[in-house]
């Protein structure tokens, strides 16, 4: 069974093997100057998304140019390269030492939306189910499935969904809470989503960063999902999400943009629809950023500043006994 087309495996074999850096010796320095120059070109020619974000990397070089220094400390040195790395704004932006990571976090661009605590005490039985990496029960009298899903962790298979489905399967609706979830492997996504439809269903469109110049890019590569030849889902389903929900989480919930039975509930998401790449700079230390962009069905990538939900929704800390955005889920279902 084909979940979606060969050019977009391409891309995602392309980032399986990622973490394998290719590196000249003969460029080995731990000058200051000469290890910020690099990674700046290594970003200025690569990183995909300098024009949605309206980015002055050329500015930016002169700003942290300026911060740079002979005899610094690595600490500092690491401390100007990171923070030049957060100005892409970019969760899949990252600077790696022995001592320190760099990171932006867009989960702080908005509020905490996700309490486990308070949907474990309210919401789920004691002994709620664990199928792989779900965790889930009938809410609502039971008239609605409840599926915590909180990391792409590849463990979906047959054989849990399988299980998920068929217990549910005479409720109104599915909840699907992607809340928090910082995504994963992009394989998950199609394995979820091909339960969910009846045809060949086009999600996206993905292209790659293919040359120096900033709009340098691929043709656009479609995205597609084949129904599941077994137990599938035919009610409405309710897809949660939040700042938190990034990277492969943010993918599904782009992909939900096509699929008429899935609604989007809760906050924007975090964004992450490039997938990344590497290497190393001169003096040993690795970063990674975004080389790719997904595309709306219009072929448009402005949702890598975050998915907007349907239905907006947000928690209230006041009140630590209601989920706000389930209750919201169960009025759309029911």
């Amino acid at each position: 069974m084909k979940f979606f087309k060969l050019t977009l495996l391409a891309i995602v074999a392309l980032f399986t093997s990622c973490e394998e850096v290719i590196w000249d010796k003969g460029l080995e320095t731990t000058n200051p100057k000469d290890n910020l120059d690099y990674l700046w070109k290594e970003c200025n020619e690569k990183y995909s998304y300098f024009e949605l974000k309206n980015i002055d990397w050329d500015a930016i070089k002169v700003k942290y140019s300026a911060k740079i220094f002979d005899g610094m400390t690595e600490d500092s040195l690491f401390s100007v390269l990171g923070k030049m790395l957060t100005e892409l704004k970019d969760d899949h932006t990252n600077l790696v030492s022995n001592f320190n990571i760099s990171r932006f976090g867009t989960h702080h661009l908005g509020q905490d939306n996700f309490d486990w605590r308070i949907i474990a005490d309210n919401y789920l039985p004691k002994d709620f189910y664990i199928s792989g990496p779900f965790a889930h029960s009938f809410i609502a009298n039971k008239e609605i499935g409840y599926i915590r899903f909180p990391s792409f962790t590849g463990e979906i298979d047959k054989k849990n969904i399988d299980f998920i489905l068929e217990k549910y399967k005479n409720t109104k609706g599915l909840i699907i809470d992607l809340r928090e979830n910082g995504g994963g492997q992009v394989t998950d996504i199609f394995k979820l989503l091909s339960r969910f439809v009846e045809n060949e269903t086009l999600l996206y469109y993905s292209r790659i960063k293919n040359g120096p110049g900033h709009d340098d890019f691929s043709e656009a590569a479609p995205a597609y999902v084949e129904p599941y030849e077994g137990i599938r889902y035919k009610n409405k389903v309710a897809v949660l999400i939040d700042r938190g929900t990034y990277s492969a989480g943010s993918f599904t919930a782009l992909a939900t943009k096509a699929l008429p039975n899935m609604v989007l509930i809760g906050d924007t998401t975090g964004g992450g629809l490039g997938l990344p790449n590497g290497g190393q700079l001169p003096n040993g230390w690795t970063y990674r950023f975004s080389i790719t962009q997904a595309l709306t069905l219009n072929k448009s990538p402005e949702y890598e500043n975050g998915v907007p939900p349907d239905i907006h929704v947000l928690f209230d800390w006041n009140n630590l006994k209601t989920d706000e955005i389930i209750e919201r889920a169960i009025i759309e279902l029911q």
